[in-house]
């Protein structure tokens, strides 16, 4: 054997990942606690953000930071050419010096998450990205597998891998992702669905058959077709959310209680019971990112999906109903009160604040010189970077804090696990507006004020 072979032979194999979003770090972390190294390539300040933003996933963080001071995890800048992806200095890979001299290692996999590419590598080159037309000219193998993975306009993964001058081109949807418990949903994924461009080819990613393994459904096919249920999987739970939502207002009017009406749908096996809740609409990143990639891809196709138009349009109104109810209450005599509003997230869980209603919430209440205080958890910092210099915005660390300074109580987002402290508010009577419809019906009864939900029946 020669000298050259064996050198390739025991050099060092690493996974391969470039992206900065909290899929990107799972993925990193979860392939760590399976034995593997990481290369991670990230813009060092998108990825601190994100590692501060989601400091309320306490495992993955706890484990990110224990891979990292392993070097099981290694972080690098990202390179301004693709096809440097792979040159790395020997100490990195053995924890040695080597005169600073780079050291070519090989790859078990590359994993890409597209929409986090920088915009170099995604400048038009013809009819392709940059970054393709360097990976199809450089000495990387192609037998080394590449996986895409984000959201973007249907068919944009088919075209992809299809560019791609390799075979085992693959396209992993982040649908089994769950906020709050993102390394255990990724380690042990609801559904594992997965586009492949070379048909009956899984076995290439023999690192992520124990993901695979773990999964409670997994599903491999193309990747037009992956990247099609992708689509409307999150639609339709859009869809879902923004339907019962219409029905509150319906039932509103006619004084049932939608939550008395979800319990009964649920019991339908057509229906079950998933993404039945009234309540301020639906948030975060996922959801409003597929949306706007079908509109996108609508739009290319000169097409137009009227039902999805109205989910949106439904989904936006509804982030402000509960301030309505606020102000018919009152008659429009708001102007500098005082209300306490108890979460801020976008779900349950999450310290993410993105497309909540907690914004569109304050920025009404702001405009008529209300002061807020709000008891936001583990959204507090996001809030308070958002909003740095905001007088009417005061931050209370227990719920009950200084309600008897409030004239209202929002309730946007409460913990089924923790007990919603009726007795405190019985102390001050306050009206509750509940935008999560998070009390019962036995809890609503003995409050002693008024209480106005979404599709509650008033």
């Amino acid at each position: 054997m020669s000298a050259h072979l064996t050198s390739q032979a025991m050099a060092p194999k690493v996974c391969v990942i470039v992206g900065h979003s909290i899929d990107a770090v799972t993925t990193a972390t979860v392939l760590a606690s399976l034995a593997q190294t990481v290369h991670l390539y990230a813009d060092e300040e998108a990825l601190q953000e994100t590692l501060a933003t989601y400091k309320f996933e306490y495992q993955l963080q706890a484990l990110w930071q224990l891979y990292q001071s392993e070097q099981q995890i290694v972080v690098y800048p990202v390179p301004a050419d693709a096809s440097e992806l792979l040159t790395l200095t020997s100490a990195a890979v053995n924890g040695a010096e080597d005169n600073g001299k780079p050291n070519q290692t090989q790859a078990a996999l590359y994993w890409l998450f597209y929409p986090e590419l920088p915009a170099s590598w995604r400048q038009q080159l013809g009819t392709q990205d940059l970054w393709i037309s360097q990976l199809n000219e450089s000495a990387l193998s192609t037998q080394v597998p590449l996986v895409l993975s984000g959201i973007e306009a249907l068919g944009t993964f088919a075209t992809l891998a299809a560019q791609c001058q390799r075979a085992w081109v693959y396209y992993v949807p982040f649908v089994f992702l769950q906020d709050g418990h993102s390394y255990a949903s990724m380690l042990s994924p609801t559904l594992w669905l997965m586009g492949e461009k070379t048909a009956d080819s899984s076995h290439k990613l023999a690192l992520l058959q124990p993901l695979m393994a773990q999964a409670k459904q997994t599903f491999i096919t193309d990747i037009a077709t992956t990247e099609f249920a992708r689509s409307a999987i999150m639609n339709m739970l859009a869809t879902r959310v923004s339907f019962m939502n219409e029905w509150s207002r319906l039932a509103d009017h006619q004084g049932v209680d939608i939550t008395e009406v979800a319990t009964i749908m649920g019991l339908d096996e057509r229906i079950g019971k998933s993404y039945l809740k009234a309540g301020w609409g639906f948030g975060g990143q996922t959801l409003p990112a597929e949306i706007t990639a079908l509109q996108q891809t609508l739009g290319d196709a000169s097409k137009e999906n009227r039902l999805m138009h109205a989910v949106d349009q439904i989904n936006d109104d509804q982030k402000e109903l509960i301030f309505r109810k606020f102000w018919q209450y009152f008659d429009g005599k708001i102007e500098c009160k005082t209300v306490s509003i108890w979460g801020a997230s976008y779900k349950e869980g999450s310290g993410r604040t993105s497309s909540s209603a907690i914004h569109p919430l304050l920025n009404l209440l702001w405009s008529y010189g209300i002061t807020t205080q709000v008891y936001a958890s583990e959204a507090e910092a996001e809030l308070a970077r958002l909003y740095p210099e905001q007088p009417l915005l005061q931050f209370i660390a227990q719920p009950a804090v200084n309600l008897q300074q409030a004239q209202a109580l929002f309730i946007l987002v409460w913990s089924a696990y923790q007990q919603v402290p009726v007795s405190a508010i019985n102390e001050v009577a306050l009206p509750i507006f509940d935008a999560q419809n998070a009390l019962s019906k036995l809890q609503i009864a003995a409050l002693s004020g008024d209480y106005v939900g979404i599709g509650r029946g008033k």
